[in-house]
């Protein structure tokens, strides 16, 4: 092929004088926005060689060349950038060729490569970004890129004597993840890695298929991964990581997750991350006052360091990546990031006289069974009475009533344990533990007021919903914030009372809000008809039910979905009206008991009462693609219950 043949002259024979221009040849051939209607760029080839030492070092040469298709496709890559962390990493722009439309070719003057500080939020490690401007460019113009890495991140200058501080940190070992899916498509996509033969590899290709081969060169295995016409993910809402369904490749040197646990056990231990101090003891003894329990010592420890220790990544130096910063540092700074506040409670667990450790996750996708390091965030899990682990979560519990997030149901982790442990994956939470339960009582007079008093109460995931909407405001606005809730019912409606004990007190018990209201005219009433919405169902409080956010457009899907947690809703309301009217509407019962979702809905009419209900049960996080038709139909059901509006005529 081609493409394949230049990679071959680029990166195997750099001296090799030729006359023809493959490069021209490759760009003319690869088609245009005609090709490609919805599509901004096109990359013609993205090639990538690794020369992997015996240390773990790895040095990396990337040669991409993108086509220009549209002009946003110009406007977005008229400037080259690359980031890396200084710490980990170097990258060197080594040469950028522009290939004009008219045939013109201009090569930049790398003289110009720049080297800002990344933007950055509540992270701030000095990572920083090469970048290089190419400036205006013009559809049918092609970008070719040369970039040099090294580093377990990124990269950086070779045989300057600190290469040691790129090393990876599991050091003689070396991994990768490599995507090969696009946002735009790819005509042909290589990875090769060169490996010490003495170093045993394992790799797996997911979602897709992939050209591949092993050669012995030499002292070294290079393996060769191909594949062509790489088109867009196709996107479906809700749906889980992309690196979860799209094409990926995963190589590894290291043998199992078991080792990778006891590397990430001994590295802390080492270190001594988790040494107390006299200033850590006597806060623990503080703080553990009250604590009558195993469950009371754990509690009250989490959410100290939950809601004391700020999340912001600011302190440097010795302990970044997989060895965690001390304790001390920790308790001097009051913040840090994931793994420094799981660091502050082991520290403090251990100070306690418990026993505990780190763990590694991966927010937000799935961590496969080969052992690349797919992690992005780190907990603590503490040994039970009972002799089991328990996860505990302070990064994602400030002022929320878990331990754990049960956010992170149905996620992988890997303990750092004495003895090693496989991968495992979070429990489900039963539904009930995450409860949302809204009731409203009321009465409609004839002349079109209603009155009524609204209770609503909250548990775990549905809690944090709802005491987020108080933490996340001044408290000298909480009563204001639920006034506007409370408009979207009626512009004209009035508080006569509001009641809801203190937000942050989130030990003493669930959420609870009550409400007393009245709103004139809510009604539309005459002496014959009354027409009206009930409260519960008008969607007040929606960000309480996020699955109501989600599309149910979509009949079908081709991958798996997610929630933000498993839940049961409750909706109630019970509506005396004026002697004499009836609805007009009949009573309605309808139940749908699946696997993964239950819905009961009804509507009853007794004793000059209206009795509406609903209850819906969503039993995981994470479904399947064969899950979705069960949960559709039970959330269409509680979107489109009859009860929307009311509508009730006068018999006499």
């Amino acid at each position: 092929m081609k493409t394949k043949l230049l990679f071959l002259i680029l990166f195997l024979l750099p001296g090799l004088l030729v006359t023809a221009d493959p490069i021209k040849d490759l760009i003319e051939q690869a088609g245009d926005a005609e090709k490609y209607p919805n599509a901004n760029v096109l990359t013609v080839f993205d090639s990538t060689v690794v020369d992997v030492q015996e240390s773990g070092l790895s040095f990396v040469n990337t040669h991409q060349l993108f086509k220009i298709l549209t002009k946003k496709g110009a406007l977005d890559h008229r400037i080259v950038t690359y980031g890396y962390d200084p710490l980990s990493a170097y990258v060197e722009i080594r040469k950028v060729v522009i290939h004009r439309a008219n045939g013109e070719t201009e090569v930049l003057d790398t003289a110009n490569v720049l080297d800002y500080t990344a933007p950055a939020r509540m992270i701030y490690w000095g990572a920083s970004e090469k970048m290089i401007e190419v400036g205006r460019l013009e559809p049918g113009d092609a970008i070719e890129v040369f970039l040099f890495k090294k580093g377990y991140t990124y990269a950086l200058l070779y045989d300057n004597g600190e290469d040691e501080k790129y090393i990876p940190p599991m050091r003689g070992h070396y991994y990768d993840i490599v995507p090969f899916w696009s946002s735009e498509p790819m005509l042909e996509k290589v990875y090769q890695t060169s490996v010490p033969e003495d170093k045993t590899v394992q790799y797996k290709f997911y979602n897709g298929e992939i050209r591949s081969s092993a050669v012995l060169r030499d002292d070294k295995m290079i393996y060769t991964f191909t594949k062509t016409d790489i088109m867009p993910l196709k996107r479906e809402p809700n749906m889980v990581a992309p690196s979860d369904v799209a094409p990926k490749l995963l190589i590894s040197t290291s043998p199992d997750w078991y080792a990778k646990s006891l590397w990430f056990f001994g590295v802390n231990e080492d270190f001594g991350s988790f040494e107390s101090t006299a200033e850590i003891d006597a806060k623990v003894d503080e703080i553990l006052q009250s604590a009558q329990s195993f469950e009371d010592t754990i509690s009250l420890l989490t959410h100290w360091v939950a809601d004391e220790i700020r999340y912001s990544g600011i302190s440097m130096g010795e302990g970044e990546g997989y060895t965690l910063h001390t304790g001390k540092m920790n308790f001097r700074d009051r913040c840090g990031v994931c793994k420094d506040k799981a660091g502050m409670l082991i520290t403090m667990l251990r100070a306690a006289g418990l026993e505990s450790y780190p763990a590694m996750t991966m927010a937000g996708s799935r961590i496969d069974y080969i052992p690349a390091d797919q992690f992005n965030h780190c907990v603590t899990v503490v040994k039970t009475p009972e002799d089991n682990y328990k996860l505990l979560d302070p990064t994602w519990v400030p002022f929320l009533r878990e331990l754990w997030s049960s956010a992170e149901q149905q996620q992988n982790y890997l303990m750092g344990v004495p003895g090693g442990a496989d991968l495992k994956i979070t429990p489900v939470s039963d539904p009930e533990n995450h409860y949302f339960k809204m009731i409203n009582k009321a009465e409609v007079n004839k002349e079109g007021d209603l009155e009524g008093k609204l209770t609503i109460t909250a548990e775990g995931q549905s809690d944090a919903a709802i005491r987020r909407m108080f933490t996340s405001n001044y408290k000298s606005e909480w009563n204001n914030w639920l006034m506007d809730e409370m408009r979207k019912l009626s512009s004209e409606i009035k508080i006569k009372r509001i009641k809801f004990h203190d937000p942050y007190d989130y030990m003493s018990g669930p959420i609870e809000i009550n409400i007393e209201y009245n709103i004139p005219k809510y009604t539309v009433a005459t002496d014959q008809e009354i027409i009206f919405n009930p409260v519960v169902f008008s969607g007040i409080f929606k960000r309480a039910m996020s699955h109501l956010y989600i599309d149910t457009s979509l009949e079908e899907r081709e991958y798996a979905f997610r929630d933000r947690c498993s839940r049961l809703v409750v909706l109630y309301e019970e509506i005396k009206i004026p002697e004499g009217f009836k609805p007009v509407t009949k009573d309605f019962d309808l139940e749908y008991d699946e696997e993964i979702a239950t819905y009961e809905g009804s509507i009853n009419f007794e004793n000059n009462t209206l009795k509406l209900r609903e209850e819906i049960s969503l039993r995981k996080r994470i479904y399947e693609p064969e899950e979705w038709p069960d949960f559709r139909k039970v959330v269409i059901a509680q979107k489109k219950f009859p009860a929307k509006q009311i509508i009730l005529t006068n018999k006499n």
